[in-house]
């Protein structure tokens, strides 16, 4: 069952990467033309971040998932560190410190920050046990990691990651085994944090007035809301056809990033959108299967926050996309330009397949073993 699993997870995953390359080849075009004098330098780059992607999957596929567990603390003090020093020394672009040029792309810590977490995390949920109901002895170690990193990712700053962050975060507390309260007092607390937060950058505090206002009937949030609207709408039920989008002329800018799933939306319509959507849902089902069915708590958990994370971001991204959500940095997985995003979720999909082995090698072990007391007896 669970090779089975892994062959579905990754046959979706390739889908999205395939149809993720073909929407950036799209959507790029112009941008590439005018700024670069060359129709493909986006789409060239963005293939070479793919084969990086699927590279990484595989190598990562092939390494046994208790390492994580082993060294998670060690890697959250070396991801800490990375997140502190970006903030301090990496050159600020649209006013916020996020990214570390490493010359072949440009590495986004937070993103990395997001996967070590729900790591040690499910670490030390297994290892606390019960005594996570108990908030002095248990919970009070998990919101310490949780308000650390979510903290640095903030100051950056990088509201909406923080705010997956800490969501991921309470989420997996809860399937741990946490007790509500004591999730939803710290929740009401960092809720309350973050409201202020968001009046605190001038950034965040445009586009949650901006979102707010447009609730009320006074415009749209910002320029690209508006035109990623108006590219979903225009795509219909079937879309205008694949390289046919009008978005992608410079209308919406950027339309090759976070913005993506407009330019998707208007080339392959209302079927193609929903299409989309159910993939990634298809994509956190397998990956809640393969979870529920790890030999150990540990495994359980994180593939449970792995698969979260991905369906999550996806749907905020959509969300704001359709302009039901205020503006984030979000990308959309494995189909938005960006190398940080589509090697980071490659890797978790690659941990997530290293789990279904795992545990498909465990059973079969478990398996030979009756086998061979029934011949004995």
């Amino acid at each position: 069952m669970m090779k089975v699993l892994s062959r579905i997870l990754l046959v979706l995953v390739l889908l999205l990467i395939i149809l993720g390359t073909v929407m950036v080849l799209s959507a790029s075009g112009t941008y590439s033309e005018l700024r670069f004098n060359n129709l493909y330098f986006l789409f060239k780059s963005h293939l070479w971040k793919v084969i990086g992607a699927i590279a990484s999957l595989i190598i990562v596929s092939i390494i046994p998932y208790d390492y994580y567990k082993k060294y998670s603390k060690q890697l959250l003090l070396g991801t800490l560190f990375i997140l502190i020093a970006t903030f301090m020394f990496a050159p600020k672009f649209k006013g916020a410190a996020r990214w570390i040029d490493l010359g072949i792309l440009q590495f986004q810590p937070s993103e990395l920050a997001k996967l070590i977490l729900i790591m040690h995390l499910a670490e030390l949920i297994e290892r606390k046990g019960e005594l996570l109901k108990d908030f002095q002895h248990g919970f009070r170690y998990a919101i310490f990691w949780i308000f650390l990193v979510g903290g640095l990712v903030l100051i950056q700053p990088n509201l909406s990651t923080s705010m997956i962050i800490v969501l991921t975060s309470f989420t997996l507390l809860y399937i741990g085994g946490s007790k509500l309260k004591h999730i939803l007092y710290t929740a009401g607390s960092v809720s309350a944090l973050g409201i202020m937060a968001m009046f605190l950058f001038n950034h965040s505090r445009e586009r949650i007035l901006g979102f707010w206002k447009s609730l009320h009937g006074a415009g749209e949030p910002n320029t690209q809301v508006l035109q990623a609207k108006i590219g979903l709408g225009s795509g219909g039920i079937l879309g205008v056809g694949l390289g046919h989008s009008r978005q992608s002329d410079l209308f919406l800018p950027e339309s090759f990033g976070d913005f993506i799933f407009s330019v998707l939306g208007e080339e392959l319509g209302f079927i193609g959108s929903i299409g989309v959507l159910l993939l990634f849902l298809s994509v956190f089902v397998v990956g809640v299967l393969i979870a529920k069915n790890a030999k150990d708590e540990f495994g359980k958990i994180l593939g449970f926050g792995i698969s979260f994370n991905i369906v999550v971001s996806a749907f905020i991204n959509a969300g704001v996309v359709m302009g039901v959500l205020p503006t984030t940095g979000i990308t959309l997985p494995f189909i938005s330009f960006g190398g940080t995003s589509i090697i980071i979720f490659s890797i978790s999909i690659g941990i997530l397949m290293n789990i279904a082995r795992t545990t498909e090698t465990a059973n079969n072990l478990k398996m030979d073993k009756v086998e061979e007391k029934s011949s004995k007896i």
